[in-house]
């Protein structure tokens, strides 16, 4: 059985909870809280789905704002994921095919190229944009 979408419900969902642009850290709590909770509510209606939408959009809104990711290098990605995955030169070297090119990136001595950006991608399963 497919529930169909109510607006008088929808309606009445967006006056108990009155969602708007979140604009302190406050707000973005009661938000989050509230997207939570809607979240872990089994069998939500298609009504509360548009509000947790919603709600979604406006704290990501808000927290790209006010927390935006800094955009990093491709070589600032690379150490990152090395680091995080715990993966050793060594390693490295097998995915770009040379020790002393490995070396050289990870010192900062050389770019990586289109291949190796690919070849990357492919090992650490990340979008090759990173390292280009």
């Amino acid at each position: 059985m497919t529930r169909t979408f109510n607006p008088e419900s929808y309606g009445k969902l967006l006056a108990e909870y009155q969602p708007k642009i979140i604009t302190t850290e406050e707000e973005n709590e009661q938000a989050i809280a509230l997207a939570q909770n809607l979240e872990h509510r089994p069998n939500r209606t298609p009504e509360e789905e548009m509000l947790l939408e919603l709600l979604v959009t406006l704290i990501e809104k808000f927290e790209e704002t006010h927390y935006p990711i800094p955009q990093g290098t491709p070589h600032s990605m690379l150490m990152h994921l090395m680091d995080a995955r715990d993966i050793t030169t060594e390693a490295l070297a097998e995915v770009i095919g040379s020790l002393e090119v490995a070396l050289q990136i990870i010192n900062g001595d050389r770019t990586i190229s289109k291949t190796q950006a690919k070849a990357l991608a492919d090992y650490f399963h990340v979008d090759v944009s990173l390292f280009t």
